[in-house]
């Protein structure tokens, strides 16, 4: 190599390697992550800090996205009569428009700037909390009404989708499993966070009993007004800690271009079975446990199981196991650990059926008896002997319930993490085609691999997200008369998507001689 040559590379090398202009927070013109001197000097610290602050606000989204999960089993305690049916609906309609709502919120990113949708993003979180603490006040507000005002929670759910892609471009592809894993285990944990404190909020009790309910009865809408001023805070910190990203920017027409490829497709179909599992779930447990081990025909009375004690826990090892199944698949694989944690997702709901159909029918009162011991609660007799017994047996079996169900959630959680790690990979398998390493045509490839694995993990998002209005709907199952009966068929239902999910799994990415098995996806 000439002196000439020498003198080049070296300047080239510099000028990749030196202090780009790093501002606190707005644009970032310079950004090159792969590059391990300005990665190490530069990059990290402020990848980190964009990275604590997206997790704020995709956290309190995830809480307010699942708000409705929690308070709906609350609401008969402040007046309202809806159906178990219509609880079911009120928690699953979020989800339907959270899921939707990640497409737009994925391609606003590279158009407006991580920072600045973050900012956006939490404020529009401001209506459905002020909507819900102006509304639960009212009794006598129609179910539709209810219906529109749990769907502007769907605004958490987008969250998600703009935080994911937003972080994607601020790592080295090498530590993408883990920093898209806390990312997502941090919104994640909104769930937890919601379903552990709402109750005692709001007046309830919880903290495994430690929290005793208050006398002055259940006020919702205290919690609405909380996390109206956390949305708030969480855009002003958005504003003055976060950056946007140059190298981030692309068109909606080149960022969906993704649609077209067959990978896209495959790894939302299995997001569906994770997330879509985790986020269902999340939004289900209360009212599984209340219409499975509990009984309160009226809000003074009540036997069994109390759900805001253990609702929170699924939401909890999920999030927990998140960052758990990114790790391990940046060490072994995104493929192997999801298809490991299909296989277990089938054998805990495979728990979870045995123990159900263990339960003993409990006896129901008469509606018009409900209507006037409702109305009158001193006439209310007393739980009959039968009725004690069967909830008596019932709970009894509670353990081995949570037990199986929690060991499902950490399979969701561990499954999310590796097949949001699998997409960055499986796109960087497909730009080694474009040429030898360190290539102008490989460099470039490389590039669009990132900006369209971001859009891809949006896409994923908003189907896979599809599961968490999926399976509220199929647990209230209109065909069948008993909510009882019809959690059991939904469970089986599940297990029958598990096994399909695992056989996808395996045949498309670890399949022996296939092209994404040769690179470990």
């Amino acid at each position: 190599m000439s002196a000439t040559e020498t003198e080049t590379a070296a300047s080239s090398a510099t000028v990749e390697s030196a202090p780009p202009h790093l501002p606190r927070s707005g644009w970032i013109e310079h950004w090159t992550p792969e590059n391990p001197d300005f990665w190490e000097s530069y990059g990290k610290p402020v990848a980190r800090r964009n990275l604590i602050f997206s997790i704020l606000a995709e956290h309190l989204g995830f809480s307010v996205w699942l708000l409705w999960s929690v308070s709906a089993a609350l609401l008969a305690k402040v007046g309202f009569n809806f159906t178990p049916q219509q609880l079911f609906w009120l928690v699953a309609v979020p989800n339907l428009v959270g899921s939707l709502l990640r497409l737009p919120y994925t391609f606003a990113v590279p158009k407006f700037g991580g920072r600045n949708w973050t900012v956006v993003s939490a404020l529009l979180l401001v209506i459905p909390t002020m909507l819900f603490a102006f509304f639960v006040q009212r009794p006598d507000t129609p179910f539709w009404v209810f219906i529109a005002i749990a769907a502007t929670a769907g605004f958490g759910g987008g969250n998600f989708a703009s935080s994911m892609a937003s972080i994607n471009f601020f790592f080295p592809t090498r530590a993408k499993g883990t920093a898209l894993g806390l990312n997502a285990a941090g919104g994640n944990a909104g769930v937890a966070v919601i379903q552990f404190f709402l109750p005692i909020i709001v007046g309830g009790a919880g903290a495994f009993g430690l929290v005793k309910a208050s006398q002055s009865g259940i006020v919702l809408q205290r919690a609405g007004y909380l996390y109206a001023a956390l949305a708030v805070l969480a855009a002003v910190c958005a504003y003055l800690f976060m950056n946007n990203l140059h190298a981030a920017y692309s068109k909606p027409r080149e960022q969906m271009a993704v649609v077209k490829y067959k990978h896209t497709w495959v790894m939302a179909f299995l997001y569906i079975g994770t997330f879509g599992s985790f986020i269902g779930y999340s939004a289900a447990m209360p009212l599984l446990i209340k219409i499975n081990f509990f009984r309160s025909p009226i809000p003074t009375a009540s036997i069994g199981i109390n759900f805001a004690y253990y609702a929170f826990l699924g939401a909890l090892v999920g999030s927990i196991a998140r960052p758990f199944g990114g790790w391990l698949a940046d060490k072994y694989g995104g493929a192997k650990v999801t298809l490991g944690s299909f296989a277990a997702m089938i054998v805990g709901t495979l728990g979870v059926l045995l123990t159900l159909s263990k339960l003993d029918t409990v006896p129901a009162p008469d509606p018009a008896k409900i209507a006037a011991w409702t109305k009158d609660p001193s006439s209310f007799p007393g739980f009959p002997p039968a009725v004690v017994t069967a909830v008596n047996h019932n709970s009894d079996l509670f353990p081995w319930f949570l037990v199986c169900f929690l060991f499902v959630f950490a399979a969701t959680g561990i499954g999310n993490g590796s097949a949001y790690r699998m997409i960055p990979a499986i796109w960087k398998v497909n730009a080694k085609k474009a040429g030898a390493a360190g290539s102008p045509a490989r460099i470039a490839a490389e590039g669009k691999a990132t900006k369209e694995a971001s859009a891809v993990l949006g896409i994923v998002g908003a189907v896979g997200a599809l599961g968490g209005f999926l399976i509220p709907i199929t647990f209230s199952s209109p065909w069948i008369a008993d909510p009882v009966a019809a959690v059991r068929s939904a469970f089986v239902i599940f297990t029958v998507f598990y096994v399909i999910c695992l056989s996808v799994t395996w045949f498309v990415y670890l399949r022996p001689k296939s092209e994404m098995a040769a690179e470990h996806v």
